[in-house]
């Protein structure tokens, strides 16, 4: 079984630490502060063993040359020649064994072209998605286009609905305030809203979620729901028989929520 835990990071980063019960090593996912990770190591009586890189953003990559200056341990991450510290270079269906589970590489563009999530469905259903999905919304499209975007959260919400999220931001709050101008008759969200400002009143991460509670209340995995097709239609005026147009819609409003 493995354990995973937060190391947070800058103002609302979530570096992920993954350990198995009862042994020292451990990788980590995205870790863009490399000095935070060796004292969370170093407190929890672990040893880097490993590293998984989601995309390029330095908030995901900037503490690389600090980790491997003090061990040197595999770098797997997406096709990107900007980041020449990885040993691994990963692209969709490819396999890594990560403290004995074996995690499948889903490609997920659309906040970077070069986006990868990494999938494990035993012993539980794990996935480490960076900034393609978030807890109640998903990245901004800083160089793919609507249509990639939601193409990407489609492969991800086919996953199985037990499967839980971890992703790389404390964005929770103010992604479920905008969920609830996009969908505010939705009754699964209002008890998520509830539950998830008292979390964060007591400083518990909101992350994970399941992809299960995501389905239910993230508004950029229910295009095809008639309550968010037709608020959106008649807040824009689009064609809610495209799910992308709809999503693309979405997408803009929270741009500029």
């Amino acid at each position: 079984m493995l354990t995973v835990t937060p190391i947070e990071a800058f103002s609302d980063n979530y570096i992920w630490c993954l350990h198995s019960e009862g042994g020292n090593a451990a990788f980590v996912v995205d870790p863009g502060d490399g000095n935070v990770v060796l004292e969370a190591l170093q407190q929890r009586g672990l040893e880097l063993a490993g590293i998984l890189i989601t995309h390029h953003h330095f908030d995901h990559v900037g503490g690389l040359d600090t980790l491997l200056a003090k061990a040197s341990v595999p770098v797997y991450g997406p096709h990107n020649p900007t980041i020449g510290q990885l040993t691994e270079r990963l692209a969709e269906g490819d396999e890594i064994q990560v403290l004995g589970c074996d995690f499948r590489v889903l490609q997920v563009p659309g906040h970077t072209l070069d986006h990868i999530a990494f999938y494990t469905a035993e012993p539980e259903p794990l996935l480490f998605c960076g900034d393609t999905l978030f807890a109640g919304g998903c990245g901004r499209l800083f160089e793919g286009d609507a249509a990639m975007m939601h193409a990407s959260l489609q492969s991800l919400a086919a996953l199985p609905a037990e499967t839980r999220v971890y992703c790389a931001h404390e964005y929770t709050l103010a992604n479920l305030a905008f969920a609830e101008a996009v969908e505010p008759a939705n009754e699964a969200l209002q008890q998520r809203l509830q539950q998830d400002r008292s979390s964060r009143d007591q400083g518990i991460p909101t992350v994970p979620s399941t992809l299960a509670l995501e389905l239910q209340t993230n508004p950029f995995l229910r295009c095809d729901q008639d309550e968010l097709c037709h608020h959106m239609q008649q807040r824009e005026k689009i064609d809610i028989s495209d799910p992308v147009a709809v999503f693309a819609a979405v997408r803009s409003w929270k741009d500029n929520f």
